[in-house]
């Protein structure tokens, strides 16, 4: 415990307040529209810290927000078997992917998540377009699990290309919940193992991202009781708007 709080000592205040008021805003935003958790939290703490650690803070929340999400629905098993080789990919890809390029490799890093969340918002704001055909399944999904993991490693977003492909599998709103927290818990899992495999995740840092669970889980369950009462159709185009913002200023500053 006096590691974790020497963690937020260190970090200072505004810092710490930063970190608290980021995982409210994200819990809430996953809480009306089923993800943005990890996204939120990797970009606007990417404005003031580097990449690996705010990738260490977001851990335990994405983790155990994510299990939740893809604990309820019905299709677990089904969708394991329809998306085992994407899964799989992505574990691969993030591994292969830490030991070439890392979170932590160089001041490129901050452009490389700026990068992603700026192409992860245009697509957004676009609608989506792909539409997957059964016979592609068997070697798109891998390829699009191995391509994620890459990207994950590299700015620790874990949602291009995997978010497009899952939304152009023609599943019905409950099971798309399921298969993002699935393929996003996969996502979070394998980058908790690159992180640690580059010593950026250690006891303090997993009991700073523990801390964070709290301000999450409100955030989400705030979320979820905004749901009913404002327009989800609004609310994403202003969180993609608002993300394409924050990607393009990362990806032009660092």
């Amino acid at each position: 415990m006096n590691t974790v709080i020497a963690f937020y000592q260190h970090i200072g205040p505004a810092l710490t307040v930063l970190v608290i008021f980021t995982f409210l805003v994200a819990g809430a935003v996953k809480g009306v529209i089923g993800l943005g958790l990890p996204t939120i939290a990797m970009g606007l703490l990417g404005l003031a810290m580097p990449p690996a650690q705010a990738a260490a803070l977001l851990i335990v929340p994405s983790t155990l927000t994510n299990i939740w999400q893809l604990a309820s629905g019905g299709h677990l098993l089904a969708l394991l078997r329809r998306l085992g080789g994407m899964l799989l990919m992505i574990f691969v890809g993030t591994l292969l992917g830490s030991v070439w390029l890392g979170i932590d490799s160089g001041p490129w890093a901050a452009h490389a998540l700026g990068g992603a969340l700026l192409v992860y918002a245009l697509y957004g704001l676009a609608g989506p377009g792909l539409r997957v055909a059964p016979a592609w399944e068997k070697w798109l999904g891998p390829l699009c699990g191995l391509l994620t993991g890459v990207v994950t490693a590299a700015t620790g977003v874990f949602v291009m290309p995997a978010v497009p492909y899952l939304q152009g599998l023609g599943l019905d709103r409950d099971q798309m919940v399921q298969a993002l927290g699935l393929s996003f818990t996969v996502s979070t899992l394998a980058l908790a193992v690159g992180l640690a495999g580059q010593d950026a995740l250690g006891g303090p840092a997993l009991g700073a991202s523990l801390l964070m669970l709290a301000p999450a889980l409100l955030g989400l369950f705030a979320g979820q009781w905004l749901r009913g009462r404002i327009s989800a159709v609004l609310f994403k185009r202003c969180f993609f708007i608002g993300l394409a913002l924050l990607g393009a200023h990362l990806l032009i500053n660092g």
